[in-house]
């Protein structure tokens, strides 16, 4: 599982997810990539489970890339505890994903091997994805 070894700030505020990506859009490292299409919050035990489903379809041949890393701390208070006395403890972390972002990438492997495992990690994603290749000209 993901997570930052320290952090400045122990709680965050929520932010805000409005906006497309400028940055981390493009396939760089591998051939083919996974693009998120809608925003949301990606969880530590989403990617790894998105990992182990493209790892175990690619029978560990090619190359994974996780292009997103959670870094944001979510809080939560007990069950049935009465409002006021501060903010509550970390619980989870996620990455902060905004439509076009490529989450994941894979390389090593054909393009009908690398889009059924992508398919398989998106669908362990809360969010709606779309497979992408390396375009032409990048290097």
């Amino acid at each position: 599982m993901l997570l930052p070894k320290r952090v400045k700030y122990r709680r965050v505020h929520r932010g805000r997810m409005t906006g497309k990506a400028l940055r981390g859009n493009k396939v760089t490292y591998g051939d083919f990539g996974l693009q998120a299409t809608e925003p949301a919050w990606i969880t530590s035990n989403q990617i790894e489970a998105a990992r182990v489903a493209m790892t175990r379809y690619c029978k560990r041949f090619g190359k994974v890339w996780i292009k997103i890393f959670p870094d944001k701390p979510v809080t939560a208070k007990p069950a049935e505890t009465r409002m006021g006395s501060g903010k509550g403890s970390p619980e989870y972390w996620v990455a902060v994903v905004k439509p076009g972002r490529v989450m994941f990438e894979l390389g090593g492997v054909d393009e009908a091997t690398a889009r059924e495992a992508l398919r398989l990690a998106a669908n362990k994603l809360p969010i709606k994805c779309k497979f992408v290749k390396k375009e032409e000209g990048e290097q």
